[in-house]
């Protein structure tokens, strides 16, 4: 790398903050890669603050983060880079591949330059969290703390599947925009129309079926990391010489882990801490009430308080000044700041999860379908014989995910969605006490299906006195993933598995409601429910299969929720 340009060359970003653009950084393979470089008013050595990205260094991630030159006028030195393949970077672009030893060597080059002290931090959400995670494992020398936003360890399980199913909405969203970038470097005009297209109208590509042909995906002259994702269905080399999923033990420096409630990532980012937390007490999480993009107070129409608009910039200023600059600053912090959906305050947590387990079982006279059913939930275990559910997956007509087609995510209304009889529904009476989920529930359900392979989804609601149905969590198995050989077709086994992490408060007056059905489209990809791949799968395909859901006492189907009941703190 470079050494700084001459003082009069570089550019006044006002209040004593000077730019030096397109700072070169040559890898070991001779491919170099180029920065911008954020330079404070006090002259150094000072710790140096490093995000690499995809996205063209000049965003620097400002969608979330206050941009670098808030940063160096509290005293950073501030280096946004281009990865490889990327903006003005040299060399080929494909996600995750070349980040570990690129961020490894740029840590080298940088902490070295004069005007640093050789101690580096890293921050960034999204791909930019999982620089830091692939640069950590590494452990290169300087590298002293990072701050992961949003992102995953283990990118199979935590960011492009969940049980099996692909998430297949932020997949190929995410591919197609990659994609465009690869298409506009490699001077290709007709791919790049195609994508743009395609990009114009974002919904309409979730409903190309099969989507793995997708003709975004045809061209042999891109990039071909999207039709790989989609063809490596399940965990496997591929995906662990891509993360950090087996090298979590090389990880020793502190990190601070940002996480949205309703996140694409939540899962993958949440499994990321508990990981490393579960052997280093120098791991701190703070999970919001957010979507991908932006962070704040509002997804779409839903107030979430003036509590959610949480300054994380001045939060990270904090993180870096302790670990960077002795300030102590992160002394008193707790391990865990959640903020509670419903309540829309902040709590505090030494350790994850509530402290107990509440198990709510699930009833009906056999006609549990749409809210206007008879589908109760109550803490009493099945004491006779109760006659089992049914409903009819139709994957041509799938049961859509809680922000429709266009995959919006929060606290959306569902009210409108569980008037249909293909799905059911159970739900306490109104609660006399406030119940404080924290975690991630557990849905055990005594399930039969009519069909070679199938999926099962459950998705956990706040029902207002009003009404409206917010949703809160949402959680997905594949048979495939579940069972060591198919389903015997119609005959009852146990489907256990995890929704995503949630903490919210249900207030007196609330209900608890569980959602099942065989599919949440696009937010996961559909089942054809016969054994053709479902990247593979179209109407020719498809096959309407019927689910069973039993609830006896052989068959206690439950959802087990972790609560609070002592110990939180609110802030």
């Amino acid at each position: 790398m470079s050494n700084p340009i001459s003082t009069a060359d570089l550019i006044d970003c006002g209040a004593g903050v000077r730019l030096e653009r397109r700072v070169p950084c040559r890898m070991g393979d001779g491919v170099t890669l180029y920065a911008d470089h954020y330079y404070p008013p006090r002259p150094g050595p000072n710790p140096t603050l490093l995000m690499r990205q995809p996205y063209g260094r000049d965003i620097a991630s400002t969608v979330v983060y206050a941009h670098p030159t808030w940063f160096a006028r509290h005293g950073y030195n501030v280096v946004i880079q281009d990865v490889r393949g990327r903006g003005d970077s040299e060399g080929t672009f494909y996600p995750f591949r070349e980040e570990q030893a690129d961020g490894a060597e740029t840590i080298a080059q940088i902490r070295t330059r004069p005007e640093a002290s050789g101690m580096v931090g890293m921050y960034g959400f999204s791909y930019q969290g999982a620089t830091q995670l692939l640069a950590a494992a590494a452990q290169p020398e300087g590298l002293r703390c990072i701050a992961p936003a949003m992102t995953a360890c283990d990118l199979y399980r935590g960011w492009f599947y969940r049980n099996g199913a692909l998430r297949l909405a932020s997949t190929l969203g995410w591919g197609l925009q990659m994609l465009k970038e690869d298409a506009r470097r490699l001077d290709l005009r007709h791919e790049s129309d195609l994508l743009e297209r395609a990009w114009a109208n974002l919904p309409a590509q979730f409903l190309e079926t099969p989507y793995s042909a997708h003709p975004a995906l045809q061209s042999r002259t891109l990039p071909t990391y999207l039709r790989d994702w989609i063809e490596h269905d399940i965990p496997g080399p591929f995906w662990s010489a891509l993360d950090v999923s087996r090298q979590l033990e090389k990880i020793n420096i502190p990190a601070l882990h940002v996480s949205g409630w309703y996140d694409t990532y939540l899962g993958g980012s949440i499994d990321g801490f508990l990981s490393l937390a579960s052997s280093r007490e120098d791991q701190y999480l703070v999970a919001g009430p957010w979507i991908h993009i932006p962070w704040g107070d509002r997804i779409g129409p839903h107030h979430l308080g003036p509590d959610a608009n949480l300054d994380t910039d001045a939060l990270l200023l904090r993180w870096f000044n302790h670990w960077l600059k002795g300030s102590g600053e992160f002394d008193h912090e707790p391990r865990i700041r959640h903020f509670a959906l419903n309540e829309n305050r902040w709590h505090a947590a030494d350790t994850w999860a509530g402290d107990a387990t509440r198990i709510l079982y699930l009833h009906s006279d056999g006609r549990a379908n749409s809210s206007k059913g008879d589908g109760t939930l109550d803490a009493h275990p099945p004491s006779q014989a109760e006659a089992p559910d049914l409903f009819v997956y139709d994957p041509e007509v799938p049961v859509p995910a809680p922000g429709g087609l266009t995959n919006a995510s929060g606290p959306s209304n569902q009210a409108v969605l569980e008037l249909g009889n293909n799905l059911l529904a159970y739900t306490t009476s109104p609660l006399a006490h406030p119940v404080h989920v924290f975690g991630a529930p557990e849905i055990h359900l005594y399930a039969a299906t009519s069909a070679p392979q199938s999926d099962l989804v459950a998705k956990l609601i706040c029902v207002k006195p009003t009404g409206e149905a917010m949703f809160v969590s949402i959680g997905i198995a594949r048979s495939q993933t579940l069972f060591p050989s198919p389903p015997v077709p119609d005959t009852p086994g146990l489907w256990r598995f995890q929704l995503e992490p949630t903490s919210c408060v249900f207030a007196p007056g609330d209900r608890l409601r569980i959602e099942i059905a065989s599919s949440a489209y696009p937010l996961f990809d559909r089942n054809p429910a016969n054994n053709v791949a479902p990247r593979n799968a179209d109407s020719w395909n498809w096959r309407r299969s019927t689910q069973t859901i039993f609830h006896d006492p052989h068959h206690p189907s439950a959802i087990h929720l972790p609560v609070i009941t002592q110990g939180a703190t609110a802030r």
